[in-house]
């Protein structure tokens, strides 16, 4: 266990670690079946869907809301503030960590990635990987079909044009849109 211990403080610093260590998968497993039974609840079920996504998260707000279905990699990364609103299809691959502020709004089908593989082939192929984290301030809006990508953060009051693909870090009140995402104007 003490060399999982040493993987899963790799991932967390973003040095390059085995992501295919069985324990790894083993976590994966554990969560995927938590988010297996939550996106299966009916709506009306909103005491298990709340009490799942708790013990998933590594902390929330007292006021949330995630609808189903919702994807994450360990969810014991993801950090969210206090009025936290996300649409269908949220997926968070939480390698490292993801902290959402405040009155954050998560359109339809957005994903918020951590891991980076290597481009090189044989060394992808070996199961190397590391995590770069993500961090999205308060009062954000993110529309629908958005990508945000390892190491990007999003300063407060920004707003993410729908579809748009956000490859660096955003300075607060900027409204940007795009592949790659662009600056549009000062908010």
């Amino acid at each position: 266990m003490k060399e999982f211990e040493a993987e899963w403080a790799r991932m967390l610093g973003g040095e390059i670690y085995d992501a295919a260590h069985p324990e790894f998968l083993r976590r994966l497993e554990n969560t995927r079946e938590l988010l297996w039974e939550y996106n299966s609840l009916r709506p009306s079920q909103t005491s298990r869907r709340d009490e799942i996504i708790r013990s998933l998260l590594g902390s929330c707000g007292e006021r949330f809301h995630i609808n189903q279905p919702f994807r994450c990699d360990y969810g014991c990364n993801i950090h969210i503030g206090e009025d936290f609103f996300a649409n269908f299809n949220l997926t968070i691959l939480d390698e490292a960590p993801v902290r959402i502020g405040a009155h954050a709004f998560i359109g339809p089908d957005v994903s918020i990635y951590t891991a980076c593989h290597p481009l090189d082939p044989e060394a992808r192929n070996t199961g190397a990987e590391w995590a770069e984290p993500v961090t999205i301030g308060d009062n954000v809006w993110i529309g629908g079909r958005a990508v945000i990508l390892p190491g990007v953060t999003i300063g407060d009051n920004c707003v993410i044009g729908a579809g748009a693909v956000v490859t660096r870090s955003i300075a607060p009140r900027t409204l940007v849109a795009g592949n790659p995402a662009r600056p549009i104007r000062s908010l």
